[in-house]
């Protein structure tokens, strides 16, 4: 079996579909739980599937260094590794090496690094990239790109992107001919329209599975990132999934969605959760807050997920402060849950022609604010 994209619907530029690969079914638009280190932190892989996601994001970078690609593919690959038979998309390592500017040297070669583990050297390049992820086993492979920290000048931007573009093609001819996996291309250019069409013509000259729209939640904000989507996407080809890298919290996820935007992945909901901080329909609770130490009430008595259906605002309450596992467990699976519920509402949504009245009724919601103390 091929991988491929099937659009069902669409409303406005919002698209509903699937991505078909051998190990599953991804329903599109999709949330990736992010599993950097082989694992969604303080969730079970079956866990994380309860909460409705078809794929997870794992992390190039830091699995090159630890416990290493050779050794994952010695070990059966990284589904069998991590207990996850279902689709598996791997970043290339290029934001992770952005993120080590005072760390690294970069060439028209690749990028040479120190581990932030042990500051030992390693070099990163298109090949590299796409030999490691070939270790791993992905299901969906992305381009080495190099992404430039916003702001940034309009030449570093395009020089940044051309340099990508380069990449693109020694990634496409380092890939190879692997029926059934998938490699996707990353548009670059930052905030400007006339780089974002150059990226985008470049990548489809050389040709890709999928197209990601790269270099946004970096520091640009929302009004910039979403000015961004109101023309990027129509760049990309039609019959491609697209996809937004690194977002986000759920206004910039409905958003992107609006803006024909297939598929996404962000820290945010696992992280949140570790921090006491959880997203709901009324917008977000911090846990920690005194307010919640006698509530006997769930976070969301309309919410299904464990935390809302077993455990009191009280009790979540007390096992954040006391620093108990659970509560990370809990609160993850919580945020975990309520996006892939936003996910599962907006492919309906898209699929009855009624994805702006949905967002309407998802923005009045939030702007509610939490329930009221006791």
């Amino acid at each position: 079996m091929r991988f491929g994209f099937e659009k069902l619907a669409q409303d406005g530029a919002a698209r509903a579909g699937v991505i078909r690969t051998p190990r599953g079914d991804i329903r599109t638009p999709a949330f990736m739980p992010v599993g950097t280190a082989a694992t969604v932190k303080a969730m079970m892989p079956e866990s994380v599937r309860a909460t409705g996601a078809d794929i997870l994001l794992g992390n190039t970078y830091h699995l090159m260094l630890r416990p290493g690609a050779e050794r994952i593919d010695r070990l059966g690959g990284l589904h069998r590794f991590m207990n996850w038979e279902r689709p598996i998309l791997t970043d290339s390592g290029g934001f992770q090496v952005m993120s080590l500017a005072g760390l690294r040297k970069l060439t028209e070669q690749g990028v040479t690094f120190k581990s932030h583990i042990d500051g030992s050297k390693h070099e990163l390049t298109p090949e590299r990239s796409m030999e490691i992820q070939r270790l791993l086993g992905s299901d969906i492979v992305m381009c080495f790109d190099e992404c430039p920290a916003l702001p940034a000048t309009d030449k570093a931007v395009a020089e940044s992107m051309r340099l990508s573009m380069r990449w693109a093609a020694r990634s496409k001819e380092a890939f190879g001919d692997r029926p059934g996996h998938a490699l996707f291309g990353i548009m670059q250019g930052g905030v400007t329209p006339e780089l974002r069409e150059e990226s985008a013509e470049a990548l489809k000259a050389i040709g890709f599975d999928g197209y990601a729209v790269g270099g946004l939640a970096v520091g640009e904000g929302q009004e910039a990132m979403f000015g961004v989507l109101d023309y990027a996407p129509g760049f990309l080809p039609e019959d491609r999934p697209r996809y937004l890298m690194g977002v986000g919290k759920p206004d910039d996820i409905v958003g992107a969605v609006k803006r024909g935007i297939d598929m996404m992945d962000c820290v945010l909901p696992s992280r949140s959760g570790r921090t006491g901080q959880v997203f709901t329909r009324h917008g977000v609770v911090n846990i920690k807050n005194a307010r919640h130490q006698d509530d006997p009430r769930p976070l969301d008595e309309a919410c299904i997920c464990p935390a809302c259906r077993n455990y009191s605002r009280a009790y979540l309450h007390h096992v954040f402060r006391s620093q108990e596992i659970i509560s990370s467990m809990l609160l993850t699976w919580h945020n975990l849950h309520y996006f892939q519920q936003i996910m599962s509402e907006m492919r309906a949504a898209i699929a009855d022609g009624q994805f702006e009245a949905w967002e309407a009724a998802f923005h009045a919601g939030r702007a509610e604010g939490d329930i009221d103390p006791l």
